[in-house]
């Protein structure tokens, strides 16, 4: 039997998010700003709530196109809190036009997202070796960095507890319990 980290428990979802995605070291610009939105609207909730509306969001949103969103103006804005299929908080879709403009400059500045994410860990995978879900971490002094430099460029929604969630879905840090079968292939996956 496969002994993976409990925190799927038996929903499907949650489980193939686990098994495919959720720690596996990320160097697309385009999802690493769809795991920025989703993170974001994730705050106060659970990640469950956020994984079963995804294809609402991404249908929404435009694919998760940051050029896109950027343009959106108020009627969008408007359209989008009468989406059902999506969690519709004023502020959080606020906030997803204001990043994905702040992420088209840090484009520009440092020639992708990717450059300037990976900074905060060194362009490295943090390795944690939890044995069990009370030892993991909801910050990190690399998240609090991430945090106050992105809030500084003007992003909203990017405490640094969002940070690390971002961190552990984009694979910045690997906290797959050490017992569980994906936290040695994440672990090989170092990058660079």
């Amino acid at each position: 039997m496969i002994q993976r980290c409990p925190w799927p428990k038996d929903d499907p979802l949650m489980i193939e998010y686990h098994d495919k995605e959720w720690g596996v070291p990320l160097h697309d610009d385009k999802k690493l700003f769809e795991f920025m939105v989703l993170d974001a609207f994730q705050a106060g909730l659970s990640w469950s709530i956020v994984l079963k509306k995804r294809e609402n969001f991404r249908k929404a949103f435009d694919g998760f196109d940051v050029k896109k969103i950027a343009r959106y103006d108020e009627k969008k804005i408007q359209s989008l809190m009468k989406d059902k299929g999506i969690i519709r908080n004023q502020l959080k879709i606020r906030a997803t036009v204001n990043n994905a403009r702040s992420f088209i400059k840090i484009q520009k500045e440092f020639g992708s997202f990717d450059k300037y994410i990976w900074q905060f860990t060194g362009h490295k995978i943090i390795q944690n070796k939890l044995i069990s879900l009370d030892q993991l971490p909801v910050t990190s002094p690399e998240s609090n960095a991430m945090s106050k430099d992105l809030k500084k460029r003007g992003f909203k929604f990017v405490g640094s507890t969002i940070c690390y969630a971002f961190m552990q879905a984009a694979g910045m840090v690997n906290d797959h319990l050490a017992s569980c079968f994906r936290y040695e292939g994440v672990n090989a996956g170092n990058i660079r």
